[in-house]
């Protein structure tokens, strides 16, 4: 994973905003998502309210992706636009990387702010990135997840064929609609380049999943998660599977693999003087696409049906 750091940028004219680059880590769990909501504790409210608190002035963050509630983040990104002045009080001396100390003294923690920096006016969190990492931790032991990992590793109850898991998420890299994957909003593409959806085992015996992709719309990956394993469960099957991607619709026939087992573990970007591209083109709505040119069976059909 190649993250570019954005570079200072010249001293801005008095009075002018200047952007900072924010990485955040939290623990979903007691969370409900990150997009500020009215009366609900998210992850944006609760870190806009102490950025306000500390730099006496409100503030509003971008970041690169708005996880649902209960997922989690280790590499998650956002940008603010303050007054320079703002941080030119005792403690923070006008550097952006001592918001993380002070931050670290106000912040609940299931949440941190890991880095702070100037980053150059074309920088956006969510705009300018090339591609995010996510990874899903499952448990297939018979006793389910291992205590102290319990709130970001989620317990599967049937059992599967990991080779057969590697073999379905494999048939879904490229770029595709994954409309059959994601929750319905109105106007927003599902259109996707699915660059990795690969799975390794870990020490413990866990099943890590790997999915990276330019962009990821609504409840896609957990419901790609769902997918893969209905089929490494034998009760769907391959064709079914690929099927889906001809879908131009969510199919209730998904299962939504839980949010715990699911974090946003990194953001890649591209280098300072590319941001302007970057931006432009991923403002740009992708057309509709055709289905894959795939001979499959009838979506929907399976191997057996025991949900």
């Amino acid at each position: 994973m190649t993250a570019t750091t954005p570079a200072p940028s010249s001293p801005p004219e008095p009075g002018a905003l200047r952007r900072i680059r924010l990485d955040i880590a939290y623990d979903g769990t007691d969370f409900s998502g990150w997009a500020r909501q009215p009366q609900q504790r998210t992850v944006c409210g609760i870190l806009e309210q102490q950025l306000a608190l500390v730099l006496r002035h409100p503030v509003l963050l971008t970041v690169a992706g708005r996880t649902d509630a209960g997922v989690h983040a280790k590499g998650q990104v956002a940008h603010l636009d303050v007054d320079p002045a703002w941080l030119d009080q005792r403690g923070i001396d006008g550097e952006p990387r001592n918001l993380v100390r002070r931050l670290a003294r106000l912040l609940p923690e299931d949440v941190r702010v890991t880095d702070a920096r100037w980053a150059p006016p074309e920088f956006d969190a969510r705009f300018s990135a090339l591609r995010r990492h996510y990874e899903y931790r499952l448990s297939t032991a018979e006793w389910g997840a291992d205590p102290v990992r319990a709130r970001d590793t989620a317990a599967w109850s049937r059992r599967a064929e990991l080779e057969t898991v590697r073999d379905a998420s494999a048939g879904l890299v490229g770029l595709n609609d994954f409309a059959a994957f994601c929750k319905y909003r109105e106007g927003a593409t599902t259109v996707r380049s699915l660059e990795e959806f690969s799975w390794r085992v870990e020490a413990d015996g866990v099943w890590t999943a790997i999915v990276v992709a330019d962009a990821f719309c609504w409840s896609m990956v957990r419901s790609l998660i769902g997918g893969v394993m209905s089929v490494g469960e034998g009760r769907r099957t391959h064709a079914w599977l690929l099927g889906l991607l001809a879908e131009r619709r969510r199919s209730s026939a998904v299962p939504v693999a839980p949010a715990k087992g699911l974090s946003l573990v990194g953001v890649d970007y591209p280098a300072d003087s590319e941001l302007a591209a970057r931006n432009a083109t991923t403002r740009e709505v992708r057309g509709p696409i055709p289905p894959p040119d795939r001979v499959v069976d009838a979506p929907g059909s399976a191997a057996g049906d025991d949900s």
